[in-house]
């Protein structure tokens, strides 16, 4: 089966979660861009939720849903966020960021009841790390931000060069006006650690790895040519 095919498999399950009158964080990236196509045709059948989104991107698609939005200071606790990961291990450790919406994605997820992550099951590792490291920084003193960033790095185990993420020869900018340096250190052997680190550097506004904050994982792979679905965690 495709990648589509899987993130929609994943996504499907999650819908299944979904009750009317829920308040419900609507993650970033095309797994949970998947999700939102669901959430939108459910919508159109008369299923009334609110959502809050985790970026521009997103806020775009569920309003061309149909889908009722809200901001956190309109609705400050949530239900339930569905949200995508570029890894996830067994105990639910994420990194997240490679839409550059890591800021906002981990505001909803803590502003959430539950946070269950859907992924295509090659997501799932057993240690986290091989996917690059999103940290999303002040756009001031960057230089100086980035060799503390480094030093953190190496203070925490981890080596690998740190980049700053471009498209188009140009910076990427996230929603709220930041940058994106990607650390690309192959894996991380003590990820609290190494996020307790990187939350001393002055700079750095937030870091993708997501500690203690999801409940759940719904994870598709490809079976015989369908698609099987399996839980890491709990969804109650």
């Amino acid at each position: 089966m495709s990648g589509p095919d899987l993130r929609r498999a994943a996504a499907a399950r999650a819908l299944e979660l979904v009750q009317p009158g829920m308040k419900l964080g609507l993650g970033t990236g095309s797994t949970a861009a998947a999700f939102v196509d669901l959430l939108g045709a459910k919508v159109r059948d008369g299923l009334d939720v609110v959502g809050v989104p985790t970026s521009e991107a997103t806020r775009i698609q569920a309003a061309g849903l149909g889908i009722r939005l809200a901001t956190l200071d309109e609705v400050p606790q949530l239900d339930l966020t569905i949200d995508g990961a570029d890894e996830v291990d067994d105990q639910l450790r994420l990194i997240k960021g490679g839409g550059a919406a890591l800021l906002r994605e981990k505001i909803v997820a803590c502003a959430s009841r539950r946070m269950v992550v859907i992924a295509d099951a090659a997501k799932h590792v057993g240690t986290l790390g091989a996917f690059p490291l999103s940290i999303e920084v002040n756009p001031f003193g960057l230089a100086a931000t980035r060799l503390a960033v480094e030093a953190a790095l190496s203070a925490s185990g981890c080596e690998g060069p740190v980049v700053v993420r471009e498209k188009d020869g140009r910076p990427v900018m996230t929603d709220g006006g930041h940058m994106i340096l990607d650390a690309r250190l192959g894996r991380i052997p003590d990820p609290e650690r190494l996020g307790a680190a990187l939350w001393s550097v002055p700079g750095v506004v937030e870091h993708g790895l997501f500690l203690g904050i999801a409940s759940a994982a719904i994870l598709a792979a490809d079976v015989g040519g369908k698609a099987e679905v399996t839980i890491l965690g709990s969804l109650a």
